[in-house]
């Protein structure tokens, strides 16, 4: 995004968790289109670089570090503050699936390190963004779910697990923050990322095909969401979980 490319600032500010790729850029993308600063982070310090740049490093800073790690998270937060002077939003979109398995033979462990990434850190976030701008400015929370914490999803049962978590996660904090901070979450289908990629990847005719607008999502879709519930026109929405999932869930129903 050039200079020229660049809408009048809108004098709000951002943090995006996990957003060098994939969901996490697209909301970041979508945020800095309508004039919004932005702070990103990401574990891979040249790939946030490279996302930074891309998206205009004029408005949008990058923090890198792992997303459960409670000093990177005040240090992002804090980063936030000194650039932008404020932190409007939260997009809570880091998270980790690192194994596919039966949930009889799941290795705690790893089921540890999903919930610590996926859902510990979301509120960590919170909390951050919560003391240093929100309690006392307002502003709007945005989790990143999923349809896996919704319903059964066979081989990813601990991160559907951590996404159900989310979504409750996201009706606590809504309670808790109200009224001046509305919480709400996303809860997307499968998104062409590569993050997903071995959901869909060599058979993306065949995954897309059970979904009633016959595509897969892609990371604008929930940019635009994510937009949608960081805006004025969702002032009176909070505690809710917005599912983006192509009418996945339609064929759900009594047949």
């Amino acid at each position: 995004m050039t200079d020229t490319q660049l809408p009048a600032p809108s004098g709000r500010a951002a943090l995006v968790t996990g957003a060098s790729r994939g969901i996490g850029y697209g909301v970041a993308e979508a945020l800095v289109a309508r004039g919004d600063r932005v702070c990103i982070t990401g574990r891979n310090e040249d790939a946030l670089k490279e996302a930074v740049e891309r998206l205009g490093a004029d408005r949008v800073i990058g923090v890198a570090g792992k997303a459960h790690d409670e000093a990177h998270q005040a240090v992002a937060v804090e980063r936030a503050m000194e650039a932008f002077g404020r932190v409007d939003f939260l997009v809570n979109n880091a998270g980790t699936n690192p194994v596919y398995s039966p949930m009889a033979e799941l290795d705690l462990n790893v089921a540890r390190k999903v919930y610590e990434t996926n859902v510990i850190s979301a509120l960590g976030f919170a909390q951050q963004t919560w003391k240093a701008w929100q309690k006392e400015n307002g502003g709007a929370i945005v989790n990143i779910a999923s349809v896996a914490g919704l319903a059964p999803s066979p081989f990813i049962g601990a991160y559907g697990m951590s996404k159900a978590a989310m979504v409750n996660l996201t009706l606590q904090l809504a309670h808790e923050f109200a009224p001046d901070v509305r919480v709400n979450a996303i809860a997307p289908a499968v998104i062409k990322t590569k993050f997903a990629q071995a959901l869909y990847e060599g058979r993306e005719e065949e995954a897309a095909a059970a979904y009633p607008l016959k595509r897969l999502g892609v990371p604008s879709d929930i940019g635009g969401a994510a937009a949608f519930l960081t805006s004025e026109q969702s002032a009176w929405v909070t505690g809710q979980t917005l599912v983006v999932d192509g009418g996945l869930f339609l064929g759900a129903g009594v047949h």
